[in-house]
């Protein structure tokens, strides 16, 4: 909705930030104060139907939950059985949808599907999108476990199950938002709705990039991904760090331990190329950012794969791993060139082949704007609605959101969440659930 005079005044909280005067003539504050009037109204009615099919979005929840959706490349069978399901709920409630299938060989039945709905507003030009994923990681060890990871457990106000936090929580609450909206028949200023993709677990090539290629998103569209958050719902997050998954594969010579000089150890050679990347990339990329809670450029080696099954032979040959979150303001390239100069002295020194290998890589797209219009909006939502006072932050992990940031969308990623995903025992808060549901769905009442 625009203001008098043209201007969008940016919400107390905003302005905050912006250490704006909070003083305005007689006429502007006489009309906001019959906006606020007006939205609160709108934001009682959404609340209030909420609760009152609070019980069924639980009950679905549950069903949902308990459909193995475990990315493919994880060992899982993949999103199909669960995007099936969302379609034909989808449609006994009166929604038309859009279903992209992308072609996978190699998960089961070929395709990874994505799906979406969304209800018209005034100006069909634009949308605002929820966009959330179907895909899970595996449980893991089931011993870690004190329940049925694809039998979801309700205890004391928690629903325990593999991807009850990431990121089925708000799959639930954005569809039961839009289906909120759908029943109080409200009239929207633009179009809503949601994305249900898959592949986010992994490295979205059959999900949101294969939708991005195929041009199904507006530079104009308004996106929240709920796929982050913070305990008490505080967090927006506005910009992520950049990604490298590395994988370094050391080549040395297998012989019999007791005759080392013979051969050459693989192991004991990545150790110490290993140790050497740890305290070259951790001491130089040094420079901080007070918008990200953990505030400078992570290189942390993690991953570990076997060399020989038995203590008596030097290894031949030896594999570790390296995640990177570098902040926006470096390169991947320079760090990338940093790492293959530091094993090419290695492979000189040593006399041997060490393999570099690039698994993932996510460049950081641009910072969302704090006043952007998708920020303001959800900003909004989140103090009047759940009534906390949101900041915006920056975050190690990797959205989809930044994919959308590459292209020029900006984006805000928010949800109200205890911050488990992929542990043991994950698990959902019913109340975060509910209260979601009303933030998703009061935010485009209150452009």
């Amino acid at each position: 909705m625009n203001r008098p005079g043209g201007m969008e005044p940016r919400p107390s909280w905003v302005r905050e930030f912006a250490g704006e005067s909070r003083a305005h003539d007689i006429s502007r504050l006489e009309w906001l104060l019959r906006v606020e009037m007006s939205s609160g109204e709108l934001i009682g009615k959404v609340a209030s139907s909420v609760d009152a099919n609070a019980q069924a979005m639980q009950d679905f929840f549950v069903r949902m939950l308990r459909i193995n959706a475990v990315n493919p490349r994880m060992g899982g069978p993949g999103e199909r059985e669960r995007a099936d399901f969302l379609e034909s709920f989808l449609k006994e409630n009166g929604f038309s949808v859009t279903r992209v299938d992308a072609k996978d060989p190699g998960a089961p039945g070929g395709i990874r599907p994505s799906i979406s709905a969304k209800l018209d507003g005034k100006d069909r030009k634009r949308n605002l999108w929820y966009i959330s994923h179907m895909d899970t990681v595996p449980e893991g060890s089931r011993d870690l476990w004190k329940t049925d990871p694809f039998e979801p457990t309700i205890k004391e106000g928690k629903i325990y199950a593999r991807g009850a936090e990431d990121n089925g929580q708000s799959l639930v609450a954005s569809l039961f938002a839009l289906l909120t909206l759908k029943k109080l028949g409200l009239r929207l200023p633009y179009n809503v709705g949601v994305w249900f993709v898959a592949d986010e677990e992994f490295a979205s090539n059959y999900g949101i990039k294969e939708l991005l290629k195929r041009r199904l998103f507006r530079q104009s569209d308004l996106v929240v991904v709920p796929d982050s958050g913070s305990p008490k719902g505080t967090d927006i997050e506005i910009a992520e760090k950049g990604l490298l998954w590395m994988k370094v594969t050391t080549k040395g010579k297998q012989v019999h331990a007791s005759l080392p000089k013979k051969g050459l150890n693989a192991h004991r050679v990545g150790m110490r190329l290993a140790m050497e990347l740890d305290d070259l990339l951790n001491g130089k990329y040094l420079k901080r950012n007070k918008l990200f809670d953990y505030p400078v450029s992570s290189f942390e080696p993690t991953k570990k794969e076997a060399n020989v099954g038995n203590v008596n032979t030097v290894p031949g040959m030896d594999v570790f791993y390296f995640d990177c979150r570098v902040l926006p303001i470096y390169s991947l390239d320079d760090v990338e060139s940093d790492v293959r100069k530091t094993i090419g002295c290695f492979e000189r020194k040593y006399h041997t082949s060490i393999k570099f290998l690039e698994i993932e890589k996510e460049t950081a797209g641009p910072a969302t704007a704090e006043d952007s219009e998708v920020a303001v909006l959800l900003g909004r939502a989140v103090s009047r609605v759940a009534g906390v006072k949101p900041r915006f932050v920056g975050i190690g992990g990797q959205t989809v959101g930044n994919l959308f940031r590459r292209e020029g969308i900006p984006t805000a990623v928010w949800s109200t969440i205890d911050d488990v995903p992929h542990e043991p025992n994950e698990y959902s808060r019913i109340a975060n659930l509910i209260n979601d549901t009303k933030v998703f769905a009061a935010a485009p009442l209150l452009g």
